[in-house]
């Protein structure tokens, strides 16, 4: 089940089942929990026009403001109508049966009952891929039903334990959604005296319906009742479950809490309040963070790299394992909070139910799949439904192409030149069943392939293009080139040298490999070469305002993405072999360090290259500058000319004393070089040596080596 992200629609697609990655856990559903507030949120802002969406998100606004000023108003008009088309998984609170296990994470077993948690992992939908942090066995006594509360359960749990609720302590409750709800029953089993409140009637009705003191924030024993429940002090402490767009929660927190007291904010609303008040109660803020430790913690969730019990109690996992254990010993009840059950079929009808307030209003909607009963047998896998290639289909004119990976770069820039150019889209393959069937659809691949193994193995395939995360480009290159498919892979090639050498030993003379090296391609770089034709002694300098990227991004790892010299970086390293004429000799590269991080994976760089032809070369790579200077500045000299091209758009040329001035649209060379793959691989034209990639790939190796040792490398 998913949403798109243009106008909110809810669909429901056929698709193939999430691919099992190490570390993750492969589980087939039986029931997930459609969070109404968090998802009708969700609903609300997609159903928006663009207009209204920049207005609730003016953060994502500048962001594509900024965007146009880099790229132009029709590239990124395009990316935007991309983003804007995307099908967007939904759900994050689930339960089912363990279908397979990943490499690390045989703690839990095939057969196996599991609570699973995370957006864009406990998805609604019949097989999700979760870590394994994020999956937590369900007691035998518990319902898979029940267990499906286990995330939101998780969330009102570190909301408390960030509260540090005390026995008998008294606890506001401010906003009683389904989390709202939860907190209160959790803080009664935690021997604390909670109260709820919340403007909407059937809320109140339904903490009261509980055994819980409720009340609506304008209710006049609001107040009595709370000075007369603590002696006039005040609460202990508030937790704001609520969403809204106003302060009033946090202030009528503030009002409430007694002096030093606590508010606790959980629900999506402005972190704001009388300063006075605050000031006088000497009030502490806390914000809660999701599930608990370990969330937006990529090595906690990602690589299932736990953190040590003695120094973290409660992680994500072990608050999903500690309400689990409520539910199994009876301290909660979530049962009566179930309002709605649905088919997973009928999920545009559970998405309708909890747009309605008032009375009537939806709490815990459960979705349900094929197998759900008493009867815990593993479910199979669902059929895919997606549609095979038919024997007999006509070729198209160009060479028959597979992609491999169909994120942000592939749809805006890889694919339209792929059709543009004539190539038969064959097959699609990417770790989300549903990313791949979507890219299908809209852009016209004939099918959906199970595995990267079912591509390369299939003869009706001509070309391979590789366009996944960066650690995963040697593996599935050598396999493509082993299988005897012409391969295009995004840059980079490899991420260190034992990478390197093992896409090396699968080249055969007849191999053909393209390494997204667009620069080299790119309309303005041959004027630029044309400049210096017949001049051999060359001086260049590259400087690269990159852009500032957040620590967290997958970029930076150096695993995932290598960081941003190996990442990006040897972009400009191949485009400066290319303008030099001459093979790579030595690499002198320095680098201010990122706290905490591995120095080859800095933002801010500096190193010089020498070539083994009469060349030298600069390579400024900074992610600190201002992104209204130009992102990509090439300067180069030699034989009496000298020369500046800027972002690709604006070439200088001086020689005589004379300048020459050409301007063009931004054209960074991605359509050029899938032009020449395709006619290469259709043996229309000759290609480029294999060598060349190669070179420039070890050439980035050796930078990043440089960057460690702080020495010159020599490029064998």
């Amino acid at each position: 089940m998913a949403q798109r992200q243009r106008d909110g629609e809810i669909v429901v697609r056929d698709v193939p089942p999430p691919a099992l990655r190490p570390q993750w856990v492969l589980v087939g559903n039986r029931f997930s929990l459609i969070s109404a507030g968090t998802e009708r949120s969700k609903i609300a802002l997609r159903e928006k026009n663009l207009l209204q969406k920049a207005r609730a998100r003016p953060d994502l606004a500048r962001k594509v403001i900024q965007q146009a000023r880099d790229d132009g108003i029709s590239a990124t008009a395009a990316v935007v109508r991309d983003r804007l088309s995307l099908l967007s998984p939904l759900g994050y609170s689930s339960a089912g049966v363990v279908l397979e296990v990943g490499a690390g994470a045989e703690a839990v077993r095939p057969g196996d009952r599991v609570a699973c948690g995370g957006a864009g992992w406990a998805n609604h939908a019949e097989i999700v891929a979760v870590p394994r942090n994020l999956v937590a066995r369900v007691p035998d006594n518990v319902q898979l039903a029940d267990a499906a509360y286990s995330t939101i359960g998780a969330i009102a749990l570190h909301a408390i334990r960030q509260c540090d609720a005390r026995v008998a302590e008294r606890v506001g409750v401010i906003g009683l959604g389904l989390v709202g709800q939860l907190t209160l029953r959790l803080l009664s089993a935690a021997g604390c005296f909670p109260f709820g409140i919340d403007p909407d009637a059937a809320a109140v009705l339904r903490a009261r319906d509980s055994g819980f003191s409720a009340f609506a924030p304008d209710d006049t024993r609001v107040q009595s009742m709370v000075a007369a429940a603590s002696d006039g002090t005040g609460v202990d402490a508030v937790v704001v479950t609520a969403a809204a767009s106003s302060a009033d929660p946090v202030e009528l927190a503030a009002r409430l809490a007694r002096d030093r007291g606590r508010i606790i904010v959980v629900g999506d609303v402005p972190v704001a309040a009388d300063r006075s008040l605050l000031y006088a109660k000497e009030l502490e803020i806390r914000l809660s963070r999701s599930y608990g430790p370990g969330r937006y913690d990529r090595d906690y969730e990602d690589r299932g790299r736990d953190l040590p019990l003695a120094y973290v109690r409660w992680t994500e996992q072990r608050n999903l394992e500690a309400f689990l254990a409520l539910l199994a010993t009876g301290k909660i009840e979530v049962a009566d909070l179930t309002t709605h059950r649905f088919p997973v079929a009928s999920a545009t009808e559970a998405y309708d139910a909890i747009k309605v307030s008032g009375e009537g209003r939806a709490f815990g909607v459960l979705l349900e799949y094929e197998g759900v009963g008493d009867n815990d047998a593993r479910p199979e896998r669902a059929s895919t439904g997606v549609p095979r290639s038919a024997g007999g289909r006509p070729r198209a004119k160009g060479p028959r192409v597979a992609l491999i990976g169909a994120g942000n770069f592939a749809r805006a820039k890889l694919i339209p030149s792929l059709r543009e150019e004539g190539a038969g889209l064959a097959a699609v393959f990417t770790s989300s069943g549903l990313t791949a069937a979507d890219v299908a659809a809209r852009y016209g691949f004939e099918r959906v392939a199970a595995s990267a193994h079912e591509i390369l193995e299939d003869d009706d395939v001509d070309a391979v293009v590789i366009a996944t995360r960066h650690g995963t480009h040697a593996e599935l290159a050598a396999a493509a080139l082993a299988a005897g498919k012409a391969v295009f892979v995004e840059k980079p090639l490899a991420l260190d040298e034992e990478q390197l050498r093992g896409v090396e030993a699968t080249l055969t003379e007849s191999s053909i490999l393209m390494v997204g090296f667009n620069r080299r391609f790119a309309p303005m770089t041959q004027r630029l070469c044309n400049a210096f034709n017949g001049i051999d002694e060359r001086v260049i300098v590259a400087r690269v305002n990159a852009g500032y990227l957040a620590s967290d991004h997958w970029l930076h790892d150096p695993s995932d993405g290598g960081g941003r010299i190996i990442g990006e970086g040897c972009h400009f390293i191949d485009l400066l072999g290319f303008l030099a004429g001459s093979a790579f000799d030595e690499i002198h590269g320095v680098a201010i360090e990122r706290p905490g991080s591995p120095i080859h994976t800095s933002d801010n760089v500096a190193g010089t290259i020498r070539f083994r032809g009469p060349a030298v070369a600069t390579l400024v790579y900074s992610g600190g500058g201002d992104s209204r200077l130009s992102k990509e500045r090439i300067e180069m000299f030699g034989g009496g000319v000298a020369a500046v091209l800027d972002d690709f758009r604006r070439l200088e040329i001086y020689r005589g004393g004379k300048r020459r001035v050409m301007k063009a649209r931004l054209d960074k060379g991605i359509q050029a070089e899938v032009r020449h793959f395709l006619a290469v691989v259709a043996g229309r034209t000759e290609r480029i040596s294999n060598a060349s990639y190669i070179a420039s790939s070890r050439a980035t190796l050796a930078f990043a080596e440089s960057l460690r040792t702080a020495r010159p490398v020599r490029v064998t």
